[in-house]
């Protein structure tokens, strides 16, 4: 009996363990969880926090970019133009509908044909068409607004004694005319800012455009048949497959028998010309026609160092070393007969160069051989 209720006991104890480390795993799990659940608050947090300050970040950069001083003006003169039109537009259609009521889209027309001709300027300069056609434009968006502005004033005055007096009258429609009148004015000085906004952004490459078309323009005036040969080269090709600067260069072979352009026959022959005359200054400088064949045959085949020149003398060099007194001063005092001088016989010489012929014939005085020069360079 004892070792059974050991044995209870035994197991009761390692059961209250057992629920005691059960209730310790679950109140760590517990403060893990509540400790992880923190955490993920404070990182969302965190995140929110983030999110707002890069919204709040954006949203400045698009008010900064927004109310920078060029969206201002454009979008504030788009603005203008429209109050202008809002302003002007029921003054004439009250004008015309007063006079019949079938004349009421004359008020529209007229004021839209201002607005649609100043637009047309806007697309001329974007794709840079010819300036008469924006002058034209120009002239047409401004003589409809000053007609529409004309209406606008005499509207204006014929309000006198509706309740205004003269002067109160003549106000409104003087500031009827000129809300007209500012309205496509306002519009295209808008459009010549931003042309030349446009233009100071890229200044190199609106500086390469200026003179390219400046050069094109003076090659047209200077070499107007070739200009036009080329044109007709480049239409006879296929499309695309001739550049303008391979049929200019080819249009002036054909024109004048040089792929070189800018030169021509009478150019050749002046510059022909001018290299005999430098070649005949350069022999009258050196004194003699043949100097520099001369000195081309000197460079060609160089006389040897050895050569030693004697004045008044022919003969340039001699091929035999100088005698020494050496050996007959020792002969004499040794009592023995010195041996007799060399002396030259034909044939024991090294033959005279062309060169030195020629050099020792000008140094005695006689006439050089004249060689004629063709094209700069002397033949003989």
């Amino acid at each position: 009996m004892s070792s059974w209720f050991e044995e209870r006991r035994a197991d009761k104890v390692s059961e209250a363990v057992q629920r005691r480390k059960d209730r310790e795993f679950e109140s760590k799990l517990r403060r893990e969880e509540r400790r992880e659940a923190k955490k993920e608050h404070r990182e969302e947090e965190a995140q929110r926090r983030r999110d707002k300050a890069v919204r709040r970040q954006a949203r400045a950069a698009r008010r900064e970019k927004t109310l920078t001083p060029g969206n201002v003006y454009r979008k504030g003169t788009l603005v203008l133009v429209g109050l202008s039109a809002l302003a002007s537009l029921p003054a004439q259609i009250i004008h015309f509908v007063t006079i019949h009521w079938m004349l009421f889209p004359i008020g529209p027309a007229l004021e839209g044909a201002a607005w649609v001709m100043a637009a047309g300027v806007a697309y001329a300069d974007e794709r840079k068409l010819p300036a008469w056609v924006r002058w034209l434009l120009r002239g047409l968006s401004m003589g409809a607004a000053g007609y529409a502005a004309h209406i606008n004033l005499g509207y204006g005055r014929s309000l006198e004694g509706h309740g205004l007096t003269a002067a109160d009258a003549a106000a409104v429609g003087w500031g009827l005319a000129a809300v007209t009148m500012l309205g496509p004015l306002f519009f295209e000085v808008r459009q010549w800012v931003l042309t030349l906004s446009a233009a100071t952004r890229d200044p190199k490459k609106r500086a390469e455009e200026k003179a390219r078309a400046e050069h094109e323009k003076r090659r047209r005036e200077h070499h107007k048949d070739v200009v036009n040969l080329a044109r007709r080269l480049m239409s006879a090709a296929p499309y695309g497959t001739l550049q303008f600067e391979a049929a200019f260069a080819a249009a002036w072979e054909i024109f004048y028998g040089t792929g070189t352009p800018g030169m021509t026959p009478a150019l050749h022959a002046q510059q022909l010309a001018s290299r005999q005359s430098l070649t005949v200054a350069m022999d009258e400088a050196n004194g003699s026609p043949v100097s520099t064949r001369s000195r081309l045959l000197e460079r060609l085949h160089p006389a040897p160092s050895t050569l030693v020149y004697r004045p008044g003398s022919s003969q340039v060099a001699s091929d035999l070393p100088p005698a020494s007194e050496g050996p007959q001063k020792t002969a004499q005092k040794s009592g023995r007969k010195a041996p007799p001088p060399h002396r030259r016989s034909k044939g024991d010489a090294v033959p005279f160069h062309p060169v030195a012929k020629t050099e020792a014939a000008l140094e005695r005085g006689g006439s050089p051989r004249r060689i004629p020069a063709v094209n700069g360079h002397h033949h003989s």
